[in-house]
């Protein structure tokens, strides 16, 4: 790891001696004070998609490295945050809640990332527009999003690749006559999972993971480099492959199970059972951009995840009361008036 001092000469601007930061739009490095655009690209870009094996049953060989710089540490969530170069926040990326400066803890290197595309403005943009498309939402929700703020951030994934070796046992429904009877079946199959997405931290919520989940493209991948952070907040590594894998482990038994229905093809498969030999594990760590859009309604914290990629978002929103009454009552006297039609009908 770079100490702070290499890191903060690398982000000054050979021209003038100013501070350079990451712009989205330009895809660069930026001098702030003579707008000097610094390219970021090198021949290796193309390798960054990397992966590396691993083996379960071997000690792992991916060294902490200490860390010479400063975090930000939130007194509300416990994240802890780096900032390259300049920090543009005194609050925590993740929660809004305030932030001290602490010694920063060992972590593991980051392998790729993928920089930031959307810039702060358009995020906003994107983030009105998604408030504006809610359904039943109050009508001063608008005006008070816009009044929020957002935080770009990198946050820490993996991906994992595998192949499974599965037995199964399972039960299915079929009918018989006028009645539904229960039968059992077994067998084997071979599948594989390929850039598997997970969260490398506690910080990184249901709400962050799908607001980048659907995004991913390790076509997109470039070396991890200081100047792509310049300017965000970034979430460093420190779960081991195994803890990863394990953090896993849920979302991979659901899809588990999802193609042992397939593979079954029948009605009604349920108590589903199965034994899995798990070989060809490889992985990546890497950093995945979003904005988060922090804003309070009727004093209760709420916010929105943008997408720093294209823009997807996807967010915590409240209802309007009154609207949804308004709703339930022109349902209720559609279905009314259906009923009396209905009975009307039924006399002639």
């Amino acid at each position: 790891m770079q100490s702070a001092e290499v890191l903060q000469k690398e982000l000054q601007c050979s021209k003038c001696g100013g501070q350079c930061t990451y712009q989205p739009a330009q895809q660069c490095l930026v001098c702030e004070s003579c707008g000097t655009p610094v390219p970021l690209e090198t021949d290796a870009d193309e390798a960054a998609s990397a992966e590396f094996p691993y083996d379960p049953n071997a000690v792992e060989a991916d060294p902490k490295t200490v860390d010479a710089s400063t975090v930000h540490h939130c007194e509300t969530c416990g994240g802890d945050v780096v900032f390259v170069g300049r920090a543009l926040s005194e609050r925590c990326a993740y929660c809004d809640g305030p932030v001290v400066l602490r010694e920063g803890d060992a972590a593991f290197q980051t392998m790729a990332l993928i920089p930031f595309r959307v810039p702060q403005g358009d995020a906003q943009d994107y983030t009105e527009a998604w408030v504006k498309d809610r359904w039943a939402a109050p009508n001063d929700l608008s005006a008070i999003v816009a009044k929020g703020r957002v935080a770009g951030i990198y946050v820490p994934f993996w991906t994992f690749d595998s192949t499974e070796a599965i037995e199964y046992w399972a039960s299915y429904r079929v009918r018989r006559g006028k009645r539904m009877v229960t039968r059992r079946t077994t067998g084997s199959m071979s599948t594989q999972f390929n850039d598997l997405l997970v969260p490398a931290s506690p910080h990184v919520t249901p709400l962050i993971r799908d607001g980048i989940l659907h995004d991913f493209d390790p076509r997109r991948l470039r070396p991890f480099r200081a100047g792509y952070i310049a300017g965000f907040a970034a979430e460093q590594h420190h779960q081991t492959v195994e803890d990863g894998l394990w953090s896993n482990k849920d979302d991979k038994d659901l899809l588990i199970r999802n193609r042992i229905k397939t593979q079954v093809g029948k009605s009604g498969v349920h108590n589903i059972f199965y034994d899995t030999k798990t070989t060809g594990i490889h992985y990546r760590r890497i950093l995945l951009p979003v904005w988060i859009m922090h804003y309070e309604y009727q004093g209760k914290a709420k916010k929105v995840v943008v997408c720093g990629i294209d823009g997807r978002a996807y967010g915590e929103r409240p209802f309007s009361t009154w609207k949804l009454g308004g709703l339930s009552a022109l349902v209720s006297s559609v279905t009314i008036a259906i009923g009396v039609a209905w009975g009307a009908g039924g006399w002639f």
